[in-house]
């Protein structure tokens, strides 16, 4: 089984519910340090996607070139639509939702963020996630002209998506089908979240659907934190990831995908890691889940774009 390990890199001020266009900074970024046990202990690299702000700081810039040349990190792509320019007032408040968004402001968005990793850390980006997984046709289908071929944006058994057809999705990579993609032009990885009992998550879909629309997302809600396991070590203990990757690779999975965010390694960044000693706590149950994941195995590390050659490669 292959594991892909991503993280959003990003401003910091995201976990509060504010949405600036001048975030309150990036230091954060410095913090990936303490993530150095995972190349250099385990032999596992890491898929660094990058926002706006942090693409043009300079000190962060350096930061994400040290990982890439010395720990062989992939840099891609992460859109804030929110804090990304060009900026039009309207009249939803942030952060808009992308379907919402008109399409040549959107695009304008893209091309701010590529050109600005382009500039600031010399990668043309392949891979991408969008900011709070708010992914759906509109963005998908602006993902080829930017020459992003492997999106993560997709949070199974979750209501994040755009689409609502996501809720749905399989937990392994699979060619993504949207309007203004050719097909196999874009592999999805979607993060890994299982159910507990393989079948339930139809069963949830029909039930909500014969439910008024706020009370059948109630009901997907609720199932998440009851009936769903997944590998993101923000959200689950260390039992639930054990369980997850037991899950997927029983069912046949081959493919796990972690997501964290830079700023959770910055004490008081966000709620759920206040002090120093939270973070610790948080990086001591990511390397206990990795050192069971390899001893357990076997399993091989990858980047998105890894993913996306093995999918490319004939059997």
């Amino acid at each position: 089984m292959k594991l892909v390990i991503s993280i959003d890199v990003e401003e910091e001020g995201l976990f509060f519910g504010r949405y600036p266009r001048t975030p309150p900074g990036v230091t954060n970024v410095a913090e990936l340090g303490r993530l150095a046990f995972i190349p250099r202990e385990f032999g596992l690299p890491l898929t660094l996607l990058v926002s706006y702000h942090v693409a043009r700081d300079p000190a962060a810039c350096r930061v994400l070139a040290a990982w890439r040349d010395r720990e062989r990190a992939e840099i891609g792509a992460h859109l804030h639509h929110w804090n990304t320019p060009p900026f039009l007032d309207l009249t939803d408040p942030e952060p808009i939702p992308s379907e919402k968004m008109p399409r040549e402001l959107l695009r304008d968005k893209f091309a701010s963020l590529v050109e600005q990793i382009k500039a600031g850390l010399e990668v043309a980006p392949r891979s991408f996630r969008m900011g709070r997984f708010d992914a759906g046709p509109r963005v998908w289908g602006l993902l080829p002209e930017f020459g992003l071929d492997v999106d993560s944006s997709l949070a199974p058994l979750t209501t994040k998506n755009a689409d609502p057809r996501s809720y749905l999705a399989p937990a392994d990579p699979f060619p993504l089908a949207s309007p203004g993609i050719v097909a196999g032009q874009v592999l999805e990885v979607p993060i890994t979240l299982i159910p507990l009992v393989s079948g339930t998550p139809p069963l949830i879909e029909r039930l909500a659907r014969a439910l008024p629309p706020a009370r059948g997302q109630g009901l997907k809600d609720l199932f998440r934190p009851v009936g769903v396991v997944g590998v993101q070590p923000a959200w689950y203990p260390l039992a639930s990831l054990k369980l997850a990757a037991q899950l997927h690779r029983r069912r046949g999975g081959r493919v796990l995908t972690m997501c964290f965010h830079s700023s959770e390694l910055q004490p008081g960044a966000s709620r759920l890691f206040p002090t120093e000693a939270a973070v610790n706590r948080f990086l001591a149950k990511l390397r206990a889940f990795l050192t069971w994941l390899v001893q357990t195995g076997p399993v091989e590390g990858v980047t998105l774009s890894e993913v996306r050659q093995d999918w490319e490669r004939p059997d």
